[in-house]
């Protein structure tokens, strides 16, 4: 059987900030949106906007990560990969949702204030990866 490839990067804004909860087994998972934007001239010489918003799923250590560290309206780059899950509602309705499961996390531009830190030094002005 040949092999596939599911692998999405993207770069956008938070639009709100992590939720985290808890699996009955205890492991971490976080949850965020995140919108992507692009810009373009049509045919006409208008210029035109499109965003794109992004369900972002982070488990174990990196949802904690998450949760410390990003907040509404921050930049962020996320890798990862899509999952479409399924389920049911009580009137038996079917309903979907595509997520992007990360498995990797950058801050890029302006961060929280450095008092969100525990030290504020080890956070001057670079990108972090986690």
């Amino acid at each position: 059987m040949a092999r596939g490839l599911n692998k999405v990067m993207i770069i956008g804004t938070l639009g709100r900030d992590p939720e985290l909860r808890y699996t009955p087994s205890g492991r971490p998972v976080a949850s965020f949106s995140v919108a992507t934007s692009r810009t373009w001239t049509s045919s006409d010489g208008e210029r035109r906007e499109e965003t794109e918003w992004f369900n972002v799923v982070a488990w174990g250590n990196l949802a904690e990560i998450c949760k410390s560290h990003l907040s509404k309206s921050q930049q962020v780059y996320v890798e990862g990969r899509l999952q479409t899950r399924g389920w049911e509602d009580e009137n038996g309705t079917r309903h979907y949702r595509t997520e992007l499961v990360a498995n990797e996390m950058i801050l890029l531009g302006e961060r929280r204030a450095a008092h969100d830190y525990d030290d504020a030094d080890d956070y001057d002005n670079e990108d972090y990866a986690f």
